[in-house]
């Protein structure tokens, strides 16, 4: 998710802007298509196959958050050899502000990522069809009216929060700042950070956990390509208004809060890493170098 994440740049790959926009592209595909699909499974695959016979519960939801953090395992592993997987603008606009990545490259990131969810979300959908269409039947709800498929593709806010944006808004300042602090600390070989490859599965474990403790909040989109991409397919599929502006019951003109609250929290989470970590482990380390060397004595 940021250029050091991995190893080295692969050879054989298109140098260049477009081969790390066709990185950034695939990995992204990746990423929705796992996770969205994790969720179709969830909403509509189990229970309309007649393989589940209970109401949406907690073993669907892990079955979300697991399909979202393996989706982030492979995502990552497809294009961080090449393009460094951000595979979320606001990974791209976060280490842009701490100087790891450079402002001219981050429209075309942008683009990649957007594509790539939008390209991700059409082919569930393609595979999910049937699924989804027999739900909305046996609801008895037209597509624009039904809630419960478009959650297949992004994200709302919990009914608690009435038409408030701020809470929601918060949640996803607060999620995303926690995955771009993990990040940090995870790539950062001066701290504990793990060795080899294993970058991506720890980064996934991150995407686990906030699907744990914040996911019921808002959706924990975290990031503004995995909900605009899928959210602009549902636009044109038909969910209408639900889709865009993002107005159903009791949210009105959502969609603009999983697009800014991540790109907020993402700045804040590097901010508060390298504000309030980092510099103390530059200090430890440089300590511990002059206390190897030691002072300069005289050979006898």
């Amino acid at each position: 998710m940021a250029d050091r994440i991995t190893a080295p740049r692969r050879r054989g790959y298109r140098e260049g802007i477009g081969g790390e926009m066709l990185a950034e592209f695939l990995g992204t595909f990746v990423l929705i298509l796992l996770g969205v699909g994790s969720v179709a499974v969830s909403v509509v695959g189990l229970p309309g196959s007649g393989r589940q016979f209970v109401e949406f519960g907690p073993a669907n939801w892990l079955i979300i958050a697991w399909g979202w953090g393996l989706a982030v395992v492979f995502g990552v592993y497809v294009a961080g050899g090449v393009s460094g997987a951000h595979l979320n603008p606001a990974v791209t606009l976060a280490f842009t502000v701490r100087r790891d990545f450079p402002l001219k490259k981050v429209p075309a990131y942008w683009l990649a990522q957007l594509c790539g969810a939008f390209v991700a979300a059409a082919l569930v959908y393609a595979c999910y069809h049937w699924a989804i269409d027999a739900a909305n039947a046996k609801a008895g709800l037209p597509r624009d009216e039904s809630l419960g498929t478009y959650s297949i593709f992004a994200t709302f806010p919990a009914e608690y929060f009435g038409d408030s944006w701020w809470g929601p808004l918060l949640d996803q300042i607060v999620g995303t700042g926690i995955l771009l602090l993990l990040i940090c600390a995870l790539i950062d070989l001066k701290n504990v950070a793990p060795l080899s490859n294993l970058h991506p599965f720890l980064i996934g474990l991150v995407v686990v956990a906030i699907g744990l403790t914040f996911g019921t909040n808002a959706g924990y989109a975290i990031n503004p390509a995995r909900d605009f991409g899928p959210r602009l397919f549902t636009y044109f599929e038909g969910w209408g208004d639900i889709a865009l502006p993002g107005t159903f019951g009791w949210f009105n003109g959502y969609w603009w809060i999983p697009i800014v609250g991540p790109l907020i929290g993402g700045v804040v989470g590097v901010l508060v890493y390298d504000l309030m970590i980092k510099p103390l482990i530059t200090a430890r380390t440089q300590a511990m170098e002059d206390q190897e060397e030691g002072p300069a004595t005289e050979e006898p």
